[in-house]
């Protein structure tokens, strides 16, 4: 038995890939941008960080997802998965005047950059 998801998902795969064929556009153009990040709080100050993070990324312009979780093993740090509509936006976001404010009022509260990576998302399902 075939499954309501995966014939979903390949209509939309055949809409966006027959749309990329018929003007000419790879489909790599297509694909959002995305970031994955570990980020270290001060010792005790996690709970913190991540409100003023959230407060500042209510209304981004072509910003699809920002999702700020708490690492399971370690009590300071923090992981971040956001996807754009392309790099550019994400770009932008940065002058935004709440997203600014965010980063200043978070920068004393950081200790640490750990990791982070560019990524291409082809597919995303969040359930809250």
């Amino acid at each position: 038995m075939i499954t309501r998801r995966p014939v979903l998902a390949g209509l939309a795969l055949a809409v966006l890939g027959g749309r990329a064929f018929a003007e000419g556009i790879a489909m790599e153009d297509q694909l959002p941008f995305g970031m994955i990040g570990k980020m270290k709080a001060q010792p005790g100050k996690r709970a913190e960080l991540i409100a003023i993070l959230g407060s500042g990324t209510g209304a981004m312009p072509g910003c699809r997802a920002y999702l700020i979780a708490e690492d399971a093993k370690d009590a300071d740090a923090i992981w971040i998965t956001e996807i754009w509509d392309d790099a550019a936006s994400h770009k932008a976001s940065l002058q935004l005047p709440a997203v600014r404010d965010a980063i200043a009022k978070g920068r004393p509260l950081i200790a640490a950059f750990e990791l982070s990576a560019q990524t291409k998302p082809i597919s995303s399902f969040i359930r809250v």
